[in-house]
């Protein structure tokens, strides 16, 4: 898991806050025992369902915070379960592991307002990981809003917290999953920097506001398109990017932000600049462009 985590976001340590419990579905379908063991050192109590109908008990039974799916399931047979779960349970977050996935079982997650959604191969440490930020995510607001969406063309709007930007990477990176690692790991690591500048500076880390983002597939071309809530900048004005350093002096935008009390960074810009074939800033900066291109 790559997350977006820096020392001021208010959200960043929510899971060492709360316990929580989590219900997962068929016991033998992940490494069980490591996942147990990754959410107790969480705080979060991990137990088992046979299957569909016994989670369904479960939840009639007692009040559970995250429910993971059968990861032998599809994502259509898991979302029927959600309606039915939501019915009994209508604050239940549930995290979808799936076999494979289309970009339009994707979107259907997205649209049932799945907190997370994962086709195999998993990684249990980040499972357990987004299972117990969600458990410890009390906020009644899901995050995500689908604005429009088909196959080739997604558009959503999301609150700016570094939670719902990683779900939010996560839901985009599955729909990427035709692509080949190499054009599919640079277009992430280029919405991750975007996704992050869009939070600190152009949220300020107020997780009432909301970002915009737009993923478009093409024939020849992946595009991603990020509107923040900030004013914008002007390029002379961000002393403290890397982008800004004279040159010959790599470092001096280190020194700016040491004076003016920021974090160590400002590295974002330039790292994806550097992993995609554009990167386009409108003119007030607060819309960004990002395209690669498919050999």
């Amino acid at each position: 898991m790559n997350p977006l985590s820096v020392p001021n976001d208010p959200s960043s340590n929510a899971a060492s806050k709360a316990a929580g419990r989590v219900l997962m579905i068929n016991k033998d379908a992940v490494e069980g025992a490591r996942l147990e063991a990754s959410l107790a050192e969480q705080n979060c109590r991990l137990e088992y369902a046979a299957g569909s109908a016994d989670a369904l008990q479960h939840l009639r039974s007692r009040a559970y915070d995250v429910v993971i799916t059968d990861p032998t399931t599809s994502i259509e047979e898991d979302l029927a379960l959600l309606s039915e779960m939501r019915a009994i349970r209508p604050g239940t977050r549930v995290i979808v592991l799936a076999p494979s996935s289309t970009p339009e079982e994707v979107i259907a997650a997205l649209r049932a307002k799945v907190f997370l959604c994962k086709s195999a191969p998993f990684d249990t440490e980040e499972i357990a990981e987004y299972a117990a930020r969600a458990a410890a995510s009390r906020d009644a607001h899901w995050g995500i809003e689908v604005l429009s969406a088909h196959r080739d063309w997604l558009s959503v709007r999301a609150d700016c917290r570094v939670l719902t930007a990683e779900r939010l990477m996560s839901f985009v990176n599955e729909l990427q999953t035709e692509l080949p690692p190499s054009p599919r790991e640079d277009l992430m690591t280029a919405l991750r920097e975007v996704l992050m500048n869009a939070i600190e500076h152009g949220a300020r880390f107020a997780t009432d506001k909301v970002l915009e983002m737009t993923a478009i597939h093409t024939a020849r071309a992946r595009v991603l398109y990020v509107h923040d809530p900030g004013a914008g900048f002007r390029w002379e004005g961000i002393p403290h990017s890397a982008l800004s350093n004279p040159q010959g002096e790599p470092g001096k935008h280190l020194e700016v932000r040491e004076q003016q009390g920021m974090r160590a960074g400002g590295f974002g810009i330039l790292v994806a600049r550097g992993v995609v074939d554009e990167l386009i800033y409108s003119e007030i900066g607060n819309e960004v462009l990002l395209i690669k291109y498919l050999a």
